[in-house]
């Protein structure tokens, strides 16, 4: 009892001082107290006029204001997990549960969401909206003339699942870290259009400009004629730069093979991300004990994808193209 009323007095006779003028620094040296309690009691008192211990809204918090202050590492790395949190929390000898850290992180306004891949700066957006608003009067016919392209990583293990990252509400999502290359895991190019799959190929080692155009010249020409294309069909390719060396932009000129013009970070607007999700999900199904059998169940997989579902994919094609409108060229959810 006699601690605390020494301690009000103390708190009492700082605000006399200070309201006889004193500063922070006098005040500590004259009562032989920190200069840090000093400011503690005068900020307190400046702001609800009493220096008296005020009643706690509800229960004390679990986590010290040094392992708080860790739970901004989910600003600075968006990707860190829940379990990665509460490790760092209890290197630091705090010991809670993961709903308490999330709690923790609302309360800062950051929220697990899905991330999205990639981000898109606004002259990103301004030529997606206008790739969208020049091709929504094209008719269903244009759109079965094109073949689709890309590459891909396909995992050996796991099925690419969502990666969530932590952000605030009506911020741009965090981009995900592409790795094309490594142990596990294969690369694969392939093709379709509204009459099926075209060719899958492997990629060994690196891919560059010569070795994309190897696989256009043995692939490419092959899957047009499979798929029935004719000779006046379109070629969909994203902006890569292997893709778009000058190499290879002429060997699409000596082939006469019309090249669509395509918007950067855009592979919401290209129906295959579609079926490369459905291959996944199949190939993972598997279960693949080695890259080969890795390779072999992607290209049998893949041949397994019924028409319906490719021309069902360019039927509603039209959809992305409103939906990118409607986004004023942001993302969407294809």
């Amino acid at each position: 009892m006699k601690n605390k009323e020494h301690t009000r007095q103390v708190r009492d006779t700082v605000v006399k001082k200070f309201k006889a003028g004193f500063g922070y620094k006098k005040i500590s040296q004259a009562l032989n107290i920190p200069r840090s309690t000093v400011q503690a009691i005068i900020l307190k008192w400046k702001e609800y006029q009493t220096t008296a211990n005020l009643p706690r809204p509800g229960r004390p918090s679990k986590l010290s204001a040094h392992t708080r202050r860790r739970q901004g590492d989910a600003a600075k790395r968006p990707m860190i997990t829940l379990d990665e949190l509460q490790r760092s929390t209890a290197e630091v000898g705090d010991s809670v549960h993961r709903t308490t850290i999330s709690r923790i992180l609302h309360k800062s306004g950051l929220y697990g969401r899905v991330a999205r891949k990639p981000f898109l700066k606004d002259i990103h957006k301004k030529c997606r909206l206008k790739f969208a608003t020049s091709h929504l009067g094209d008719t269903p016919n244009m759109w079965k003339k094109v073949l689709w392209s890309d590459e891909t990583k396909i995992e050996l293990f796991g099925n690419n699942a969502k990666r969530y990252v932590w952000r605030k509400s009506n911020t741009a999502e965090h981009t995900i870290p592409t790795v094309k290359h490594g142990g596990g895991s294969i690369m694969v190019w392939a093709c379709f259009s509204s009459a099926g799959t075209g060719k899958m190929v492997k990629i060994d080692g690196k891919m560059d400009g010569a070795k994309y155009r190897t696989i256009l010249e043995e692939n490419l020409m092959e899957s047009a004629k499979d798929l029935r294309l004719g000779r006046r069909f379109v070629f969909q390719q994203d902006n890569d730069p292997k893709h778009k060396a000058k190499s290879t932009m002429e060997w699409f000129k000596n082939k006469h093979i019309q090249v669509l013009e395509w918007p950067s970070q855009s592979p919401d607007l290209n129906p295959i991300e579609n079926l490369w999700k459905e291959l996944k999900t199949a190939v993972h199904k598997c279960s693949p004990s080695n890259l080969t059998e890795l390779e072999l169940f992607c290209k049998e997989e893949w041949e397994k994808m019924s028409v319906s579902r490719c021309a069902k994919l360019l039927e509603t094609y039209p959809k992305r193209l409103t939906a990118v409108i409607a986004a004023k060229g942001g993302a969407t959810k294809y």
